[in-house]
């Protein structure tokens, strides 16, 4: 018998159960990287994340025959909606087992939430904030999952998604360079000096963490200005910027982080990491007793290094700031010594930079889906 229970957040018991879906379900995935539990815990609590300060979400785990078996969360981003002018809902955390008819429950749980609420469509997999991974993985299987910067699930997801009535909404491409034989044409390098002289503009760079908090507000406030044109982007609350800043200074090295500015304004960023998805593997979601030392110890990796944030203001993108922003992704990847360096989740709809990172030996390696429903 198959039942869908919604998770009361106020239970301990209910949230724990509704986390521990995933690491059951990828116990025998290799390439799967498990969250930290309590990155996962805070999202289902509405007094630690700012989300809940403006938006709405509820849980709900799918269970036959007394196990646990799938789980979804439906949310309402009443920001997005606000100022995209739509009704639109989303999808988020789906993990499913190879179980069609519990997978179909799951979407039409989501389906009636949304529709409860006046909304006329549902998007996913989309989570609370920009920096939670987009889509399912439609390609890329083979590879280590990249922290939970990106998503990994099982090849079936695309096929449930597809038979609950979801069609294609945007695909997100993450390209592999190989820092062994990644070189910037002599013209990319030309056009990136000639802006900098012509625009007035300087590379920040740092040498401390405490230095990174100095400036951690208006690095936000320019990545949320940078993607104001792009499909994803939803203004950011002071507490959504607060929590984000938190949160990422946990993986912060100060020599992957770089800003273009003009005078005191910051008009481009990059913001690498560097790839910790091994350590994070050995702690099984756990911090303690041992979780901290594994990751830092992967924070001296030399491996793989991942920029998970570039962009440049829109009124600088066709002045040379994009040559600016590839010159000094070569520089500082190469400085830092790193051998591949992956570029994760660019919309398939900035064909450009796609264009541009293929032109300077990107190779795309994973493809994330997102998908949509009108209801």
């Amino acid at each position: 018998m198959l039942k869908i229970e919604k998770v009361d957040l106020s239970r301990r018991a209910q949230v724990r159960r509704f986390v521990d879906i995933a690491y059951r379900l990828y116990a025998d995935y290799p390439n799967w990287v498990p969250p930290m539990r309590l990155d996962m815990n805070a999202m289902l609590n509405p007094r630690k994340h700012p989300y809940y300060e403006h938006s709405q979400a509820d849980f709900f785990i799918a269970v036959r025959d007394g196990h646990d078996v799938g789980r979804i969360a439906a949310l309402e981003n009443t920001r997005y909606n606000e100022y995209h002018k739509t009704r639109e809902g989303q999808f988020y955390l789906f993990e499913c087992v190879d179980d069609p008819e519990a997978a179909q429950a799951l979407f039409s749980t989501a389906f009636d939430w949304a529709a409860k609420r006046g909304l006329n469509a549902v998007v996913g997999p989309k989570g609370f904030g920009p920096f939670d991974a987009y889509g399912f993985l439609e390609k890329g299987f083979e590879h280590r999952q990249t922290m939970t910067m990106l998503s990994y699930n099982p090849p079936y997801y695309i096929d449930m998604a597809t038979r609950a009535g979801f069609k294609k909404e945007v695909d997100f491409i993450s390209h592999i360079l190989d820092g062994s034989t990644w070189e910037l044409d002599e013209r990319i390098e030309t056009v990136a000096a000639r802006t900098k002289e012509r625009g007035g503009l300087t590379m920040k760079e740092f040498s401390s963490k405490k230095e990174i908090r100095e400036w951690a507000e208006r690095i936000a406030r320019a990545y949320n200005n940078s993607f104001v044109d792009n499909w994803e982007y939803v203004p950011l609350s002071d507490a959504e910027v607060d929590f984000i800043v938190a949160t990422i200074m946990l993986v912060v090295r100060p020599d992957l982080i770089k800003l273009i500015t003009q005078g005191e304004r910051i008009v481009g960023f990059l913001l690498a990491f560097p790839d910790i998805s091994g350590g994070m593997q050995k702690t099984g979601g756990r911090l303690f007793p041992f979780g901290v030392v594994h990751l830092l110890r992967a924070m001296r990796t030399k491996d793989w290094v991942v920029a998970n944030g570039i962009g440049i203001l829109p009124e600088f993108q066709k002045r040379g700031g994009n040559a600016l922003l590839y010159s000094e992704i070569v520089r500082t990847f190469k400085a830092a010594g790193f051998k591949r360096y992956e570029i994760t989740q660019i919309a398939e709809s900035a064909s450009k930079m796609r264009s541009d990172l293929v032109k300077i030996g990107g190779v795309p390696h994973k493809n994330h889906r997102v998908f949509r429903k009108k209801l």
